[in-house]
């Protein structure tokens, strides 16, 4: 299991009976969590939550708000600064378990000039920000959602980066790195995110089992010559890290790249406590 203890303005204060409690720089949420099918182990702790999200029976939900909270506030990762903000979609705009995966980017950046990275399916641009903090020359943010990368822009500047040379692309994701490799276009890291069922800009349906390989197939050929990762995160059910091994390994064994493919679970630790909630896969390629 893959995880990160530097994560200081985000707490996992439990989890149980599927949701988890979490402590967003003094701001407390409960929100649901299929993972969490085990008991609550500190229910003294649960009746403090700033804010409730409650599933509905026909889809989607909505947050009760147990007291007047900001609409928005910020959160702080080492250097890096983004907003986080109770969504509809239960989401806060923020995946801390992510956190080992930046630190993980910063230290290959950090060993190389002149690097070039690619983050699909980018969300917010936590991935995009820790990449550009690090030094990579160039990152290519890509998301299918507009206002999504309005708010990833709003992280550039919150984390001073405004300066460095971050593009922000609305796009499907094989569409346009099928379009980079007529191009040319070459790449030292490649981060991504695709989710288990989407829609590209334009309505182009995304179903991981159906986009998955030929996704990866892409991303291999747009590698460059000495690369340095290629990161896939997955939170499909059904598709285990072995899964995603099995997957890049001889995907990239096909096209004779050396390198060491790793897969494992990727999760959070609960404060005091010997448990961890898992929160997907991460599988990753790298010298």
């Amino acid at each position: 299991m893959i995880t990160s203890q530097n994560f200081k303005d985000y707490i996992l204060l439990d989890a149980g009976d599927k949701e988890k409690l979490e402590n967003w720089k003094g701001i407390i949420l409960r929100r649901p969590d299929p993972m969490a099918i085990w008991p609550k182990t500190r229910p003294e702790l649960w009746e403090k939550a700033d804010a409730c999200y409650h599933r509905s029976n026909k889809g989607g939900g909505h947050w009760e708000f147990k007291k007047k909270l900001p609409e928005s506030w910020l959160v702080n990762y080492r250097d890096l600064t983004f907003k986080v903000s109770p969504t509809n979609f239960k989401h806060t705009g923020l995946f801390p378990e992510q956190a080992a995966n930046w630190d993980f980017i910063t230290e290959k950046i950090s060993q190389r000039k002149n690097v070039r990275i690619l983050n699909l399916f980018a969300y917010t641009g936590a991935a995009s920000m820790a990449a550009s903090a690090a030094g990579a020359e160039e990152v290519v943010h890509l998301d299918a959602s507009k206002g999504i990368n309005e708010w990833a822009k709003e992280n550039m500047k919150l984390s001073s980066l405004e300066k460095n040379t971050i593009r922000f692309i609305v796009d499907d994701a094989l569409k346009f790195t099928s379009r980079e490799i007529r191009r040319g276009r070459k790449y030292d890291g490649i981060i991504m995110d695709p989710p288990s069922y989407g829609r590209g800009p334009d309505n182009e349906l995304f179903r991981f089992e159906d986009k998955i390989n030929p996704l990866i197939e892409n991303c291999l050929e747009l590698l460059s010559d000495d690369p340095l990762f290629f990161i896939i995160n997955t939170y499909t059910t059904g598709y285990s890290s072995t899964v995603m091994y099995n997957t890049l390994d001889i995907a990239r064994k096909l096209r004779n790249i050396a390198g060491k493919v790793e897969a494992d679970e990727i999760g959070i630790q609960i404060t005091d406590s010997q448990y961890i909630l898992p929160c997907g896969q991460t599988t990753r390629w790298y010298k």
